[in-house]
This record gives C-alpha cells, structure tokens and sequence, in this order.
C-alpha cells in the first residue's frame, strides 16, 4: 500500500517538536508574558490545541487564559494580549478577529505559510514552516504548535506539576509511532475519547481526526462527565480512549458493559499521534484515502465574514 502523506507527516512530529522547541527564541515574541490576560482563538483543529493550551498556561501560573473558536470572540472582554492559531494563514473567521482588533489590543500569530494575510494582521508572528503540511486534514502543525507553547511554559518555569518537556514528550511519540494498534481498536464501530484539564482539548482533536479522515462515527467529552450520559453508548465493538489517567472506576465501568478501554502511559500529546494513526488506518480499511476527507479544504475562506 502507497504511504499517505497524511502518514508521512504524522510520522514527521517528533522532529517538528524539537524543533520548535529548539527555535523557541525566534517565536517568543507572538507569544503571551507572564502575568498577561491572554485570549488564544483559532478553528477546528487550532481552537482545539487553544482550549488545550489555555488550561496548560492557566494551570502551570503563567497567567489568566481563555480559548474561543474565532467565530465566538466576546469583543466586550478586554485582554493583554489575543494570539491566533491558523495554518493557512488565510482562515476568514482568525482574520476578522484579527482586523477588528488591531490597533486597540496587543496580537499574535501562529502560522505555517510566511506569504498570507496574518503577516499583516497580527502585530508579531511566529511562523512554524518547518510544520507545514501539504495534507488537508491537520496533524503535525497544530501539534508543534502545542509544542512550542509548553516549550515557552517550560522556559519560564510555568509547567504544570507532573507535566514532562517536550524532549520527553518527543521520545514517547517516536514510540507512538512504532507501537501497535490493537485490532479490536481499529476495527470498532465507534469511539469516544476522553480528556480532563489540558487533555480534554486532545480528545476533541483526536474525534476531529476520526471523522475528518474516516468519517467515524466519534464523540468526545470531559472524562468526568462521561458517566453522565455518554456512557450509555458503551458496548461491545465500541471504544473509549483516555488521555491521561481516567476517573476512578471509570475503567471497570467501561469494561463491565463490554466495551473496549484504550488507555496508554505515554505523554498524552504523543498519545494524540497513536489517534492520528488510528484515524488514517481506520480509513485505509474502508478504501478511503486519508489525503482527500470528503467535504473539506485545506483552509475555511468565506466571501463575507462580519466580526
């Protein structure tokens, strides 16, 4: 079977991590201070690795942090400081924001393509090249992103206690790279990941991945919340996937009524790469090829946004 370039660029992410990491002090710039009210925005994928993030910083005493989707942006709020996550550059909801604001709050960009409208917009931009991806569907970009952002936290002694450095979390992912699926994973009928702090953020990206590339049938929720419903559609042929550690009892819940537990011990951003490869094989089985998802475009650009 032909390799993906989906698959190629998943694989690429230990690399792209370093590497962020290792350039932190070109980028630092886009990024928040310390002490600063912060507001990350973004879409799809990249609000996703906001929400992430926001809880990361918020967590880890770097300052106040909230995350919106850009369609949301509650302009009545004031902020030190909003940083924008988009790849393409040209996402239209990221630009509006972007363009309302200037002039009246501190910006910042992170983006994948030096040639796009943000350049202009934000007030400083980091610019990941080296994480750019020719796929539609958003693996390592959005990831390195995440990377560079704990990279900053790490810098300033501002990680969360009991999370690793991006070295560390780089190593897991070269092992989430190599470590095998479990058949009864990758044949289910459906999924539901769940997170809790930071991860919950992971667990939406890791649904997002699945329906993108697969068009699986994937929820996602605050893993103490799935007992609140969502695990009624638990059984046999369906799993539930953990970032990080689970509830307790949570486990044993999942497993009594049949259902399949994927749980792991890895760095849950490198856990995030084990869902990426789930997703691609998942749609390889099917006869669908992960570089083409149905119904999407590499960037989201509308004729008429108003912010």
């Amino acid at each position: 079977m032909t390799t993906t370039r989906t698959a190629v660029e998943i694989a690429s992410q230990p690399a792209t991590w370093r590497q962020a990491a290792r350039t932190l002090s070109q980028h630092v710039a886009a990024l928040p201070r310390r002490g600063e009210r912060v507001a990350v925005i973004g879409c799809g994928t990249s609000w996703f690795m906001a929400l992430a993030y926001a809880e990361l910083r918020e967590s880890g005493g770097h300052g106040e942090t909230d995350a919106f989707a850009a369609s949301e942006f509650p302009y009545g709020r004031r902020y030190d400081r909003v940083v924008a996550i988009t790849r393409s550059g040209t996402t239209s909801e990221v630009l509006a924001v972007l363009s309302r604001l200037r002039g009246t709050v501190p910006t910042g960009a992170i983006t994948a393509d030096p040639t796009t409208p943000v350049m202009d917009l934000a007030d400083e931009v980091a610019v990941l090249d080296f994480a750019d991806e020719e796929s539609v569907v958003q693996t390592r970009f959005a990831t390195t992103v995440l990377a560079l952002f704990r990279a900053h936290l790490e810098s300033e002694d501002a990680l969360p206690e009991g999370l690793a450095s991006v070295e560390d979390a780089a190593r897991d992912a070269e092992q989430a790279l190599t470590s095998p699926l479990d058949e009864s994973v990758r044949t289910a009928e459906q999924f539901t990941f769940l997170g809790a702090g930071w991860t919950y953020g992971l667990a939406l990206e890791a649904g997002l991945k699945m329906r993108e590339a697969a068009g699986a049938w994937t929820e996602a929720y605050p893993a103490m919340e799935y007992r609140h419903g969502p695990i009624s559609i638990t059984g046999p042929g369906r799993v539930t996937w953990g970032f990080g550690a689970l509830p307790a009892g949570l486990a044993d819940e999942v497993r009594k009524v049949g259902g399949t537990l994927a749980e792991s011990d890895l760095d849950p951003l490198a856990d995030l790469v084990r869902a990426q490869r789930l997703a691609v094989a998942v749609a390889e089985a099917q006869g669908l090829n992960p570089d083409t998802p149905r119904n999407l475009t590499r960037s989201v650009v509308l004729t008429d946004v108003h912010a």
